[in-house]
């Protein structure tokens, strides 16, 4: 039987990282952004959905969509991004749990679902534990202003589109503390991979 493990965290609190570290394990993950890439490529339904809801203003010469355009425009109203997501999400859903399953016929024992929203989504019927990557704060928003070159009002306006990591705690099975050093973080991880022995 597969165990199915959902990766979450908020913007620039290391997710990558430690889904980085579990495919270093040799773990099959599943990752939620490379997907929604995929599914508004010029020619998907998804694609075609957001450009009738948001104007060819959205696009580049190259007709791909300008996600920093977009980016800017979701970011500051949440209808529009509630829009945007009611198209995007899924899409991704139904190409996520297609290849999930791709992978169990295969014979894979854990497959980690990278989804950055698992909880706002309400996707964990998608899954059968959860690890949220944790920072503080302040941290996160140092790290991305730092990491995207941002100013601290689009940082925070990024980080306060999200739900709060720290009302996320509650939720996961498991919390991994990135507050501190890489090395740290591993620890925890190695830790909670004999725990759950993934593998």
């Amino acid at each position: 039987m597969a165990l199915t493990i959902g990766l979450t965290g908020g913007i620039a609190s290391g997710k990558s990282t430690v889904s980085n570290m579990l495919k270093d394990m040799g773990i099959v993950i599943i990752d939620a952004d490379v997907i929604a890439r995929k599914v508004v490529e010029d020619g998907q339904d998804a694609y075609n959905q957001i450009v009738q809801a948001f104007g060819e203003d959205i696009l580049l010469s190259d007709q791909t969509i300008d996600r920093t355009k977009l980016g800017s425009i979701v970011f500051y109203s949440e209808e529009k991004r509630l829009l945007l997501n009611s198209i995007v999400h899924p899409a991704v859903r139904k190409q996520m749990l297609a290849e999930k399953e791709e992978y169990i016929a295969n014979g894979t024992s854990t497959i980690v679902l990278d989804i950055p929203l698992l909880f706002e989504s309400k996707l964990t019927s998608m899954v059968d534990r959860t690890i949220l990557v944790y920072v503080d704060y302040e941290t996160q928003l140092k790290r991305l202003m730092d990491r995207n070159n941002l100013s601290k009002q689009d940082a925070e306006a990024r980080i306060n589109s999200q739900m709060p990591l720290k009302e996320k705690i509650p939720l996961a099975d498991a919390v991994i503390y990135n507050n501190g050093t890489i090395e740290e973080t591993r620890i925890q991880l190695q830790a909670l991979s004999k725990e759950w022995d993934i593998q």
